[in-house]
Formats: structure tokens, C-alpha cells, sequence
């Protein structure tokens, strides 16, 4: 198992960038990877619910089956079933100023197999490329313009 971090502060107070975090549509344009929302049990991200997730990882289509251990103004925890298993966290804490830090972890857990293997490998490569921080830019900057 492999563990990325990355933090970062927003002008964006918890409960804002926590809208961005779970919602469904926003997942497409703040994921570290090509990523979307197919199915939901509920409007949105929260405590319990479930999703479909599918998209793209090293040219490979692939789905994940999401379960949302977590969603509110402490932050975001899921886990990710697929090819690769991920234990994510978005931890949000309130500054002094009204905005927030954002913390990020994504662990990587391998399956058997070649293929999963190799998915693993391109998921480990994403995140240590700078994927993570980068996608934790486009979330505050999401939430600070909301």
C-alpha cells in the first residue's frame, strides 16, 4: 500500500469547499483522474451513500464502486472498489479568517493480478506526479468562487 498527501488553505470556509467535494458533477472537474459520478443513491456525496464510478486510467475503462464513510464539515472519507482499491480522505479544518486547510490523502491499494498490478502502478504514478495537489487547487478554487 502506497499513501499521497497534499495540503492546502482556502479563502473558501469548510462547509463551501465540503459542497464541492460532494458534488456529483464537480467530481469531473476536480478528480486527479478522468473520473465521473455514473450512479448515486443519493443527490450527492454523504455519509452512507453509495456510487458508481467510472473513467479512464492508463488508457484502461474502469469502474469503482464508492462508499462515502464520511461527508461533513470535518471533511470527506470514501473508499473505492475496482481494479485498484483507494482509501481517500479530504480533511477540512476552519482557519481563524474564515477560510480553511485542506488536507488529502489517497491510498493505493493493489489487487491481484497483472492488470491490477499495472492500474496500481499508473494510479501511484498519477498521484506522485502532483495530481493530488493539483486537483486540491481546482477544488479551493472552485469553493472560493461559489
Amino acid at each position: 500500500m502506497r499513501t499521497y498527501t497534499a495540503t492546502t488553505t482556502s479563502t473558501a470556509g469548510p462547509a463551501a469547499v465540503l459542497a464541492v467535494l460532494t458534488d456529483p458533477d464537480a467530481v469531473a472537474r476536480w478528480a486527479p483522474v478522468d473520473f465521473y459520478v455514473d450512479d448515486l443513491t443519493h443527490p450527492r456525496l454523504s455519509e452512507g451513500s453509495r456510487a458508481r464510478v467510472s473513467g479512464r486510467l492508463a488508457g484502461q475503462r474502469v469502474g469503482f464502486d464508492v462508499q462515502v464513510h464520511q461527508a461533513d464539515e470535518g471533511g470527506l472519507a470514501l473508499s473505492a472498489d475496482g481494479p485498484v482499491a483507494l482509501d481517500v480522505a479530504y480533511e477540512l479544518r476552519a482557519d481563524a479568517v474564515g477560510g480553511s486547510e485542506v488536507s488529502a490523502s489517497v491510498a493505493v491499494l493493489p489487487r491481484r493480478g497483472l492488470r491490477a498490478r499495472l492500474l496500481a502502478e499508473a494510479t501511484a504514478a498519477v498521484l506522485a506526479s502532483g495530481a493530488l495537489q493539483h486537483a486540491l487547487g481546482r477544488i479551493v478554487a472552485e469553493a472560493a468562487a461559489a
